[in-house]
């Protein structure tokens, strides 16, 4: 692993000089700052993409060259565009509904809410729900659904001003907290805003996942820090919050979800999750540095294996499309380096995507009924955690011929 140039920066959580770089992409683009055609001849900035561990609390982290106002504001991702994420999202609601016996009387607050894509199922129920969503062009669409949306950033002085009528018996963060460059004042928001008796679930990435399954691509500036299962219980801890349960879910690779409440609640003991999950990480070494030093090797023996794939295809005179437009698509093309010489379009379902073109790359998006149309030889899966709901999807490739590439997580063909 190198060091960090240019003087070391103190860790977002525990102010420890970071000095150790855990993965280095080069420069890259804002992930979601996907580019309108009459943007295409602007000059477009790229930044630094290196993610560091930190050698006291082993929080992975990234810089932060764009502050979330700059990011986050105005939103290319509106979550009610994925079926597979309404049915997980529906599963969870019918599931912590029961566990905390929710009714009419309780009130789920719900940061990062998105579009409603969450919220809409408890609304159903008719339980009081609040949505906090900084982009608002996104809130837009919840509001349209009845969900009531406050479109602010999070952290300690939203929560102050909301504490009083609006306090949450359930108070949910779905993949949120990577988003947040003050994690200090997020976590000490959601302590202020959860009733006495209340609960926090919160769902992320797990760094586990990210490591031994080389998901280098999950790595981009708007995700501004990486969890382990250990950090965040010390982060929990630090601000008077007790982790007393977690799930290990599928959903973007490999995810936790995380519940607490006050460390000073009674109820709900510890399930043995808990010490099972923070005994299984330091088993793997998640609190030794040695553990994360192979990762940038992975990652460029990974970026070759995707080249010679992507270029063996076109050696042989085959065409090549993509499907989707996530964030992790603009990391993998922008650090391989691969554009339209190589892929001629993607597709993507939001319409709000349709018509840009993939930041750096400027690779074009355009409606899925674009392949039926053209008939490419590959469909290249760019959101490899949603490649079983996209192929079931896509399944008429195959009348002519077609395949699927993904990274699954070394480049396969299906």
């Amino acid at each position: 692993m190198a060091s960090a140039p240019g003087g070391p920066k103190p860790c977002r959580f525990c102010g420890a000089p970071l000095t150790v770089v855990f993965a280095d992409l080069g420069m890259c683009p804002i992930a979601n700052s996907l580019v309108p055609e009459h943007r295409l001849a602007a000059m477009e900035p790229f930044y630094p993409l290196r993610a560091f561990v930190c050698e006291r609390c082993f929080l992975v982290q990234a810089e932060e060259f764009e502050a979330p106002e700059g990011i986050f504001s105005e939103y290319t991702y509106f979550s009610s565009y994925s079926t597979s994420w309404l049915a997980h999202s529906k599963a969870y609601t019918d599931r912590i509904v029961e566990r905390l016996s929710l009714g009419g009387e309780h009130t789920v607050v719900e940061v990062g809410s998105n579009d409603g894509y969450l919220l809409q199922y408890f609304h159903e129920r008719g339980i009081r729900v609040i949505g906090i969503e900084p982009a608002g062009n996104v809130a837009q669409d919840a509001i349209v659904k009845g969900i009531p949306t406050i479109v602010r950033f999070f952290g300690t002085e939203l929560a102050e001003e909301l504490r009083d009528d609006s306090s949450a018996d359930l108070l949910i963060c779905n993949n949120v907290l990577a988003h947040m460059p003050d994690v200090n004042d997020f976590v000490a928001g959601l302590k202020r805003l959860l009733k006495p008796s209340g609960v926090i679930t919160v769902e992320f990435p797990h760094l586990v996942r990210l490591v031994e399954d080389n998901q280098f691509d999950t790595i981009y500036h708007e995700h501004f820090s990486y969890y382990s299962f250990a950090t965040v219980m010390r982060i929990f801890e630090r601000h008077d919050l007790r982790v007393f349960d977690v799930d290990e879910l599928p959903t973007h690779g490999g995810s936790l979800r995380v519940y607490a409440r006050h460390a000073d609640s009674d109820g709900m003991p510890d399930s043995d999750r808990v010490g099972e999950l923070v005994a299984r990480e330091r088993a793997a070494g998640y609190d030794r540095l040695a553990t994360y030093a192979s990762f940038g090797k992975r990652m460029a023996a990974t970026k070759r294996s995707v080249l010679r794939c992507l270029i063996g295809a076109k050696d042989e005179g085959k065409t090549i499309v993509g499907y989707g437009a996530p964030a992790k698509g603009t990391t993998l093309l922008n650090y391989c380096g691969v554009g339209k010489d190589l892929i001629d379009y993607t597709v993507d379902k939001s319409p709000h995507k349709q018509g840009q073109y993939l930041p750096g790359v400027h690779i074009p998006i355009r409606d899925p009924a674009e392949i039926r149309r053209t008939r490419p030889d590959y469909v290249f899966i760019l959101p490899w955690n949603l490649k079983d709901e996209i192929m079931e999807e896509m399944s008429f490739v195959r009348e002519w011929g077609g395949r699927f590439m993904v990274r699954t997580p070394e480049m396969t063909v299906l």
